[in-house]
């Protein structure tokens, strides 16, 4: 059993107030092989009117008299570019511009609170839900999902249980009693009446085999599966308006806030446990070997506003990738404050550095899966699979390079914090690394396409050189001896066109054979101007245009 089921102690830290973001980046699967690409997937769900869950949130930059200085704080953190991303541009009536934002945010209010349930033996954790948002981006077919909520006065260890078991999307296994390893025991939704509008589905084993034998592909527990609807799984039998997959593995990233009356007092452990969602334990105990985590501070641990020996220094970072934590003193004003605080901070500007980071890699993963699927699906024998695939490159290298001067930024703030923060957080992703990855294999897709046009036009330019090389002899010969050859001026018309489709068929006849032969005249064209070559070997060549062994034309 986890931990989380062992005797909380009176020495366990309580932490004061508890507050959990989890990201679930989503692909956008086409129903059909082929069908159009789409742009603005949102306009889906606003077609289906007020049955569907999710509405759109208006911005802050509506009426003045409700922006608030979180907003302006918000605002001002981010590089200009970022900040055109974001928000969008306000441009003034008949200037273009940027525009709009290409972010759609839309939000669903249904779902007040969850309950966590997360083995037999712990009581039930009651956790308020502040947002529910899926975010989609102009152009790309990705989504995300971001859900939020909180608590207050929980056990450490009951927080680690909790960043370790609840963004689970599916088991990894099964336990001896039918738990879903790593698992909660259960979820619930619940609406603001108390009322139960989904629960998990993690111990339903049969579920989950079954669904990955027939379509080899992972299933999805029932809750989450209920909070994206109208939104369904590909290859599930659910009808959706939109279909999704997952990008990456069974565990969502996540940001969590801790605010703990004493930071100091956590132990390495501790901190271990946040910073890498490890299992929870006890606080003189390491996650992992001492091994592994020698240069856990240097790699993990942003310690700017961190002193162990400085109770003034009290803030810390943490950050694998994964996972993005800060730990605080509860009674720290400027840790603690929701609007201008670091707790309000935690929630608007590091969240959106956390959303950019990881919709970033999700874009990434994504271009990677539309080129692998466009090589898979390209047969070069036939010829409507050729130019299938040359439309979906286009389209793709299109996308990139739309990608690469809307969406992606090596910066995202000048601010010192924001700054390293999203440095250190793109370098556990290794974004950079898979952008590199992903611009070279564009790049190396478009050099085939160059290639190979070259390549088919330098063909087409034999073919014409041979045709117009042979009609140069008729050409001449005509040119010389005129058209007062046979006199047929007087004749009646119809021996006039007797005499045209006379000439005119072994002309065409010619040409036909001569494209047919083109590259085998273009070999005998070659040697008969290459010195080095006798006559033999260059009639040789002319003999070959006419009889050529079986084994040299496969």
């Amino acid at each position: 059993m986890n931990s989380a089921s062992q005797t909380v102690s009176s020495a366990t830290p309580i932490v004061r107030h508890f507050r959990q973001i989890l990201l679930w980046p989503l692909q956008i699967v086409r129903p059909q092989a082929g069908a159009p690409h789409i742009s603005k997937y949102w306009e889906l769900l606003e077609a289906v009117g007020d049955a569907c869950p999710w509405k759109e949130v208006d911005d802050e930059f509506g009426d003045p008299a409700d922006f608030q200085e979180r907003h302006y704080k918000e605002f001002i953190t981010f590089l200009p570019y970022v900040q055109r991303f974001l928000y969008g541009e306000g441009n003034r009536a008949g200037q273009a511009g940027y525009g709009k934002s290409p972010i759609r945010v839309f939000r669903r209010r249904d779902i007040a609170r969850v309950r966590v349930i997360l083995d037999e033996q712990t009581p039930p954790l009651l956790f308020q839900v502040a947002h529910v948002d899926l975010h989609f981006f102009y152009d790309l077919d990705i989504i995300i999902l971001a859900f939020e909520f909180f608590a207050n006065d929980l056990p450490l260890l009951l927080v680690e249980d909790v960043l370790f078991k609840v963004g689970r999307t599916y088991p990894g296994f099964w336990e001896a009693n039918g738990q879903g390893g790593q698992c909660p025991y259960r979820v619930e939704w619940l609406s603001a009446s108390g009322d139960v509008l989904a629960a998990s589905d993690y111990e339903n084993r049969r579920k989950y085999l079954h669904f990955v034998c027939r379509n080899r592909s992972p299933n999805i527990a029932a809750h989450w599966e209920f909070l994206l609807r109208p939104l369904a799984l590909y290859n599930s039998n659910q009808e959706g308006v939109i279909y999704y997959r997952q990008i990456e593995y069974h565990r969502m990233p996540l940001l969590a806030y801790v605010s703990v009356n004493d930071p100091q007092a956590l132990t390495r452990g501790d901190f271990a446990r946040l910073a890498l969602i490890a299992k929870a334990g006890p606080s003189d105990t390491l996650p992992y070997s001492e091994t592994e985590l020698t240069d856990f501070e240097n790699r993990y641990c942003y310690d700017k506003f961190w002193d162990p020996t400085n109770p003034a220094l009290s803030s810390r970072y943490l950050c694998c990738g994964h996972a993005f934590v800060v730990v605080g003193k509860a009674s720290e004003r400027f840790f603690a404050d929701p609007e201008t605080g670091l707790l309000g901070q935690f929630r608007h500007q590091y969240f959106l550095v956390n959303l950019i980071a990881h919709f970033h890699k999700a874009t990434l993963m994504l271009f990677s899966e539309w080129l692998v699927m466009a090589i898979s699906q390209l047969d070069i024998r036939d010829m409507d699979s050729v130019k299938r695939f040359k439309r979906e490159i286009r389209r793709v290298m299109e996308t990139f390079l739309r990608f690469t001067h809307r969406y992606w930024f090596h910066e995202v703030s000048n601010q010192a914090q924001a700054r390293d923060l999203f440095r250190l957080l793109t370098g556990h992703l290794e974004t950079d690394r898979i952008y590199q990855d992903v611009s070279a294999a564009v790049k190396e897709m478009n050099q085939y396409l160059d290639s190979d046009g070259l390549r088919r036009q330098a063909n087409t330019v034999i073919r014409l050189t041979v045709v117009t090389t042979l009609g140069l002899i008729a050409t001449v010969a005509t040119g010389f001896l005129g058209m007062n050859i046979f006199d047929e001026a007087d004749n009646p018309l119809w021996v006039k066109g007797l005499v045209f489709l006379g000439v005119l068929t072994p002309s065409v006849l010619l040409v036909i054979y001569a494209v047919t032969k083109s590259k085998a005249l273009s070999d005998f064209l070659e040697a008969l101007s290459d010195d080095r070559l006798g006559w033999r070997e260059k009639w040789g060549v002319l003999f070959r245009v006419f009889y050529r062994p079986r084994d040299k034309l496969i």
